[in-house]
């Protein structure tokens, strides 16, 4: 059976869906091009993991869904994912349908675009094709990006235009229910010259559930000066399969800073990729990683220097308990010409049971001899004069280990800006604990 009948994917369904979303005809030559690629092309090769026997076909790409009418009427374990409520600027969106958006006017009197993307396609089709055409990912790259731009059922826009300054968040919350569903965002976020913002995606299911998939894709443009901090958090179930590929391109002077929480409990593969692309440019990576059960998963962050003066850093932590495994890669490239440039990368896996497994890869590649460049990469098990001295004062073994977690984990999680999001990341923590 091939795999377009295994996703029960065919043109007419895909020429279906995108007629009810009324995209443009560009856009659906776009997907049925991806779509016949899909066979021919094979999956990504990942560093030490062996994703062959993954479900990435079997899925109901466009489930629709009922709209609802306000944020109070989500399931409650959704709605804890997202924060202030009444003066959130947020876009909602239940496997393939957009089911809830608020956004504040005076917020779009200054020429800010926030919508799910089907809406900026109608309203605005020439700004989101120019930046949609300008990603790096293409669908022929593997199979899983054309599987993504053949099938993607949403997402989100957001324009932010010249030196407009955001103080709020914008929030996103992606999430799955039924047996089989699938989302497949594609999020676009475009920031022009000296412009500020901070964009939460949620991509979640709960676990007593049974979805299928998550395939999303992030694009992030950051103009020259400007400031934006992206967060993505994924705590999808057991049975799904993870798979989050993030494309960003930094400007002259621009900074953009990346919060990354992967606490899904099944198959997982982040792929994150920044190009500094001009002069001066930053990027900052904070990810934290854990895994628990049979959880399999593949991190990588890769930052390649393309401007001279560009700076990147990594702190990736990752704690895998029960038979959990993670492979975590760190890599970044400092181009020919990208002098004076400073790429620093840091990576600690830690193994609480015998079963876990965990390995971190550091990688530099340099092909500039005026910079600057390090890294730091550690593999370990619980020190058990740890364990032994936190149980010797009356605490738990569940409790020691939770304790332990919390202060490796910190590291990353205390330096995030947002308190919502930091307490949110321990609650979904907590409850690996309980399940």
């Amino acid at each position: 059976m091939n795999m377009v009948n295994q996703t029960s994917m065919d043109d007419k369904r895909v020429t279906q869906y995108a007629q009810s979303r009324q995209e443009p005809k560009w856009l659906l030559e776009k997907r049925l091009d991806a779509l016949s690629q899909i066979e021919e092309l094979a999956l990504p090769q990942l560093e030490k993991t062996n994703i062959n026997n993954w479900n990435f076909t079997k899925f109901d790409a466009f489930k629709e869904e009922e709209a609802i009418t306000a944020l109070q009427e989500l399931p409650s374990e959704f709605s804890a994912f997202v924060f202030d409520q009444e003066t959130a600027n947020v876009v909602v969106q239940k496997n393939a349908s957009s089911v809830f958006q608020q956004f504040d006017p005076q917020i779009a009197d200054k020429g800010v675009i926030f919508s799910d993307l089907h809406t900026a396609l109608r309203e605005h089709e020439e700004l989101v094709k120019s930046y949609m055409m300008s990603s790096k990912m293409k669908r022929d790259e593997h199979k899983l990006a054309a599987i993504h731009q053949a099938l993607f059922n949403g997402g989100v826009f957001l324009y932010v235009p010249k030196n407009v300054e955001l103080t709020i968040p914008f929030q996103s919350l992606f999430y799955g229910q039924g047996k089989d569903a699938a989302i497949l965002p594609y999020i676009m976020i475009v920031t022009e010259e000296n412009a500020r913002v901070e964009f939460i995606a949620n991509f979640v299911a709960d676990k007593s559930d049974e979805v299928a998939m998550h395939n999303g894709m992030i694009d992030v443009f950051v103009g020259s000066n400007a400031n934006v901090r992206v967060s993505t958090m994924n705590n999808l179930n057991q049975t799904a399969v993870d798979v989050l590929y993030r494309r960003s391109y930094v400007g002259r002077d621009g900074q953009l800073e990346w919060i990354t929480s992967e606490l899904s409990d099944g198959r997982t593969i982040s792929d994150n990729t920044t190009h500094l692309v001009e002069d001066g440019g930053t990027v900052n990576v904070k990810a934290v990683i854990l895994g628990a059960g049979e959880t399999r998963s593949n991190i990588t962050t890769n930052i390649r220097h393309w401007g001279k003066h560009t700076n990147s850093d990594i702190h990736a932590r990752s704690v895998m308990k029960d038979a959990a495994t993670n492979i975590l890669n760190s890599i970044t490239k400092i181009e020919k010409d990208a002098s004076k440039s400073d790429g620093q990368q840091t990576g600690k896996v830690l193994m609480l049971n015998p079963k876990a497994r965990g390995d971190a890869n550091p990688i530099l590649l340099i092909d500039e001899n005026d910079v600057t460049a390090g890294h730091a990469a550690s593999v370990g098990r619980v020190d058990p004069l740890q364990m032994y001295y936190l149980m010797s004062r009356g605490v738990s073994k569940e409790q020691a280990e939770k304790l332990i977690i919390y202060g490796f984990l910190d590291a990353v999680i205390s330096d995030i800006p947002s308190e919502a999001l930091q307490k949110r990341i321990h609650e979904v923590i907590e409850g690996k604990f309980q399940s």
